[in-house]
């Protein structure tokens, strides 16, 4: 299959607190919050939603289209992603403005205070699909992930004219976006993705309940965090899938990207829901285990041998020919 993954591309700034954010927070004085806190370490990584995505598939044996917007200084970063393997040819660069920046701080309970500064991304609504599908022979699925919100519409309506599979996953920009542009973007989805915070908040936006949602996309996965992901599919029975077991914790930045680049990867492999759910799954721990959204090293033989040890040797029989890393 041929999967482009569009939306932000940036640079992630993560700290850590060493306390408890709630421990600092007066419920009756929300709307007067004025508050510091103290980092003791400082990471600057490689990140943004479709990037880190865009790497997960590719530490798996795929070959991503990158599609967003950056600027001239993304060209290390540009580097590293085609060393491991993302096509990054329709990536569009920014003669006036920096590319996006990511900080966040993570406390003691792994609770985040995020800031995020767009930059370059704005620019991703001159990006047209058509050139890309006819640049790789066609595409068989769209992601539309977290993004400049011109441009998440554009993608969307693109994608349902010219009849292209797509996979909505507004993530971050549903706290930002209103009822309507929610709706925009997911009515019509093959795929939709959230976590369960997320699930509840599409809700309260849109004014869908959840059965009028399942009328509207063909499968919705929703992940639950340490409860794993419930996938449900119109017509079918909803399959449950435990999260696999990490050997740490260390940092859950982009658990939830690592979590949909094995899941596309499954995908792509026309593996079925749950297998697809269980890769995903395996690829998410490898990211909490470790401190950046694109650190983590895997080989073949150890993801396959701790997805095994997860989900048994029927499935990581099932998984194994379809994947390609070392």
């Amino acid at each position: 299959m041929r999967i482009a993954i569009t939306g932000s591309i940036a640079t992630d700034h993560l700290m850590t607190f060493r306390g408890r954010f709630a421990d600092s927070l007066v419920v009756e004085q929300l709307d007067k919050v004025s508050l510091s806190f103290l980092a003791d370490d400082l990471q600057v990584r490689r990140g943004g939603v479709a990037a880190n995505i865009a790497f997960g598939m590719a530490r798996l044996g795929q070959r991503p289209i990158l599609v967003g917007a950056v600027g001239e200084d993304f060209a290390d970063y540009r580097s590293w992603l085609e060393r491991h393997g993302v096509d990054c040819q329709s990536v569009h660069v920014s003669e006036s403005q920096h590319t996006a920046r990511f900080v966040c701080t993570t406390d003691d309970d792994m609770a985040q205070i995020a800031t995020f500064y767009a930059g370059a991304m704005s620019e991703a609504r001159q990006i047209e699909l058509g050139p890309v599908a006819d640049r790789v022979g066609g595409l068989d699925l769209v992601v539309i992930g977290a993004n400049d919100p011109e441009a998440m519409l554009r993608h969307t309506r693109e994608c349902r004219t010219r009849g292209i599979p797509f996979a909505a996953d507004p993530s971050q920009q549903l706290a930002f976006a209103d009822g309507q542009t929610i709706r925009e973007l997911i009515d019509g989805a093959d795929y939709l993705l959230t976590n369960e915070y997320e699930a509840a908040l599409t809700s309260q936006k849109t004014g869908w309940s959840a059965d009028e949602i399942a009328e509207r996309v063909t499968t919705r996965v929703i992940t639950k965090g340490r409860d794993g992901a419930v996938i449900e599919t119109r017509g079918e029975a909803p399959i449950e899938v435990a999260a696999a077991r990490e050997v740490r914790r260390l940092d859950p930045t982009g658990v939830g990207d690592a979590f949909r680049a094995g899941f596309l990867t499954g995908l792509a492999a026309q593996l079925g829901h749950r297998h697809a759910a269980e890769l995903g799954s395996m690829l998410a721990t490898y990211v909490i285990e470790t401190v950046g959204t694109q650190e983590y090293t895997l080989t073949r033989d150890g993801f396959l041998g701790r997805l095994a040890e997860a989900y048994g040797l029927e499935s990581a029989a099932e998984i194994a020919p379809h994947i390609g890393c070392p």
